[in-house]
């Protein structure tokens, strides 16, 4: 795990998170309680924080950035976030979910249980309501996602938790 300070502010660790070997967070990155960052993401809070809630993951190769537009990057509970995405000064509301490969831009908002499909790119500013699968590049709406789509997101979530722990930390 490598934690890198930046300009007097360290990356914090609550209870519980797990920081795959090969991520790197630098400066003012905050884990809520058993989240998990796996291998080889970067968090970059150098000009605004990056914020990751309780039993949020950030899968593999993934990028987490700001900008000085913006608040910072806000990634609520128990969000999933797949492998290679790229998520820059935006929200994540809680229970969101974000596809692999695809890219979230400054001040976007993915709203409670929404979904951004793999691939897919949300341009800045735009916002996908809840409960809704955007897809394509650039995103639109292409559907709203079922109760049992809903389920298996948050399913997701739940696995990775279950999943970090069974993986060696520092």
């Amino acid at each position: 795990m490598q934690l890198h300070p930046f300009n007097g502010v360290s990356p914090t660790l609550a209870t519980g998170a797990f920081v795959a070997p090969g991520a790197q967070l630098i400066g003012d990155v905050r884990l809520g309680p058993d989240a998990s960052v796996w291998y080889n993401c970067v968090l970059r809070g150098d000009v605004a924080p990056v914020v990751v809630g309780a039993r949020s993951n950030i899968q593999d190769g993934s990028v987490v950035h700001v900008t000085r537009s913006t608040d910072g990057t806000f990634i609520g509970d128990d969000c999933l976030i797949g492998h290679l995405a790229m998520v820059h000064g935006c929200v994540l509301e809680n229970h969101s979910f974000v596809g692999l490969g695809s890219i979230v831009m400054d001040g976007c908002v993915v709203e409670t249980d929404a979904m951004l499909a793999a691939g897919a790119m949300l341009t800045p500013g735009k916002r996908i309501p809840r409960g809704q699968l955007w897809a394509g590049r650039p995103a639109v709406y292409l559907r709203d996602l079922t109760e049992r789509d809903i389920a298996r997101n948050r399913a997701g979530a739940a696995g990775y938790v279950e999943l970090a722990k069974l993986h060696p930390r520092d």
